[in-house]
């Protein structure tokens, strides 16, 4: 395996370096007040800062030049102007899938290629695309894609949102995203904090407005506002598993993961509310019969202690050791 590139850990401010991709289609209603308005398809544009992993939504309502261009000035225009935009090569969008086809026909199309040469050039972006065939060079900006991707289709599934609505949404995933837990702020013991992507972007870790919980209701009883937040509910859960699964791996027999005092870990809750992450430092390792670690003493953010087994809690990434 490689060293990381350049771009990854030079020090620069958030979106200088920004890699791309789409997602979707999605649906989505022309008017959300008239009961049979048209039904059109739309997609979603997912920048990823190549230094802090933040990402960026932006809704494109469809696959043309110039609504590609609108969102990447949208984007431009509130993250600040980027110094170098990484993305597929058109090759890669190739396959059975027609919507893919039509993505890879977009970056071909001569008028396209020039329209985004011009608009990169009056402001000094350079663009650069990764090898054909080599999904692999994107690797940051496809798992953020895949975030994004997989737990909103299976959220929108039967929903059909306004461009309004489906972009209430996405700024509520944003956050959500920005949110997860990176590496912890010190190493001092008593401090259970963690930096996120939002530190980098406001100075500080999003809070999110306290809502009730909408589960229980049947979505025809719900508010259009109730609605949304209760898709926002389930994004978090889906999302949520997904990301402490990703950081919970265990290998069998050939690795053992090493817990350390004083570590920074996060404790996996599936009753947690959105943007609130249970963190807590390692005070005491016990091990079993065995002699390897299967439960620890826990120091909370209120300064109470607890117990947890090895399977409940979730190193950060840079804290995970393994012999």
């Amino acid at each position: 395996m490689g060293d990381l590139p350049d771009y990854r850990v030079q020090p620069t401010f958030p979106f200088n370096r920004t890699g791309l991709d789409f997602a979707g289609p999605f649906k989505i209603r022309a008017n959300h007040k008239i009961r049979n308005a048209q039904v059109m398809k739309g997609y979603v544009c997912v920048f990823v800062c190549m230094s802090t992993r933040a990402l960026h939504l932006e809704v494109v309502s469809d696959l043309t030049s110039e609504a590609f261009l609108g969102a990447l000035q949208r984007f431009v225009s509130r993250r600040g102007l980027v110094e170098h935009l990484y993305s597929d090569n058109a090759t890669n969008f190739e396959g059975a899938n027609n919507e893919l086809q039509r993505l890879a026909e977009l970056f071909r199309n001569e008028q396209h290629q020039q329209g985004l040469e011009a608009f990169c050039t009056q402001r000094g972006i350079k663009w650069s695309f990764i090898p054909p065939r080599s999904p692999h060079f994107g690797g940051i900006w496809e798992a953020g894609v895949k975030s994004v991707k997989l737990h909103l289709k299976r959220i929108l599934a039967e929903h059909n949102l306004s461009y309004e609505q489906l972009s209430t949404v996405l700024a509520q995933i944003e956050g959500i995203l920005n949110s997860r837990p990176l590496i912890p702020v010190s190493d001092d013991p008593s401090d259970v904090r963690a930096i996120t992507p939002a530190h980098f972007l406001i100075g500080r870790e999003f809070q999110a407005i306290p809502e009730p919980s909408y589960e229980e209701i049947p979505a025809g009883r719900l508010s259009k506002w109730q609605f949304l937040q209760d898709l926002k509910q389930k994004f978090w859960k889906l999302w949520m598993t997904h990301y402490l699964h990703e950081l919970q791996q265990r290998q069998k027999d050939f690795k053992v993961i090493r817990f350390k005092v004083g570590a920074l870990v996060l404790i996996v809750d599936e009753n947690v509310p959105p943007l609130q992450w249970m963190l807590a430092r390692i005070t005491e390792l016990i091990p079993g019969r065995d002699g390897h670690t299967r439960v620890v003493g826990l120091l909370l953010p209120n300064g109470t202690t607890t117990t947890r087994a090895v399977k409940k809690i979730c190193l950060l990434p840079l804290d995970a050791e393994t012999d």
